[in-house]
């Protein structure tokens, strides 16, 4: 008996079956709630970070992110008109300040969101200086934003962990600008220091240095899920620098939980 010839239409279905195959293999993209909201003073990088972390997302198909400007989100409620609310997350990414306008079911909610459900929060630059009001926030985050005594100044970062994904591809000290922060309510007993800022490069006699310790990036554990934070990015050009971006994809990533 004669073979039969591939035509084009079983060329086709081959194709997509192939497709199809592979497609299944794939995850689906986990979901990222980004809150980009600020009760009082609002950075100009926040846009940037936000469109970072959207792009950063689509670009590597690891995630979707939901974009908002304000924290109707935030809650365990069931929202009408096809509002989402936490269930629907993996994590929660805040580019925020000042008190934000969480009731108490929020504010459990969130927490609950993170300790029981073991999702992921990620937070940069003015997300310190938020919710001071709510010590539950603080525990949450690890600390909170003690000013920043030299505004924006050049200093030395320190990578104190350069195992850990989201730190692994700068070198192990570096020149860095931006305005730069000292912590306050930080317990190095309590999270994981990534960067730091080399206090030898800095002027500590400087009115308003508060602090002997400057972490500037840190991972910590909050009951069943985990929490990064990086003060890095008031400037809006921090968030075009690639290696800047690497730290965030990996940290996004780890928070998510799709790396150890």
């Amino acid at each position: 008996m004669r073979a039969r010839a591939w035509g084009p239409i079983s060329g086709v279905v081959v194709g997509a079956v192939a497709w199809a195959a592979a497609t299944a293999a794939q995850p689906p993209p986990r979901r990222l709630l980004a809150v980009g909201m600020s009760a009082d003073w609002q950075h100009e990088s926040a846009s940037d970070a936000l469109v970072a972390i959207y792009e950063l997302g689509r670009d590597s198909g690891l995630w979707e992110t939901t974009i908002r400007t304000d924290v109707q989100y935030i809650t365990k409620r069931e929202l009408e008109r096809n509002g989402k609310n936490l269930d629907h997350f993996d994590a929660v990414f805040f580019v925020t300040g000042g008190e934000l306008p969480l009731d108490e079911e929020q504010k459990a909610a969130l927490l609950s969101f993170v300790a029981e459900d073991g999702k992921g929060f990620i937070a940069a630059h003015g997300a310190a200086a938020c919710l001071y009001e709510w010590p539950g926030y603080g525990e949450l985050l690890g600390g909170y934003f003690d000013g920043h005594p030299w505004d924006q100044v050049e200093a030395t970062v320190v990578v104190e962990d350069r195992e850990f994904a989201a730190t692994r591809h700068f070198p192990a000290r570096f020149r860095f600008f931006d305005e730069l922060y000292q912590i306050k309510q930080f317990s190095r007993d309590d999270a994981h220091v990534l960067m730091s800022l080399d206090t030898a490069s800095l002027d500590m006699e400087h009115e308003g240095v508060r602090q002997s310790d400057f972490p500037i990036a840190w991972t910590r554990r909050h009951g069943k899920g985990r929490v990064f934070y990086s003060s890095l990015g008031h400037l809006p050009r921090v968030w075009a620098r690639p290696d800047v971006r690497q730290m965030w994809l990996e940290a996004v990533k780890w928070a998510m939980g799709l790396t150890e």
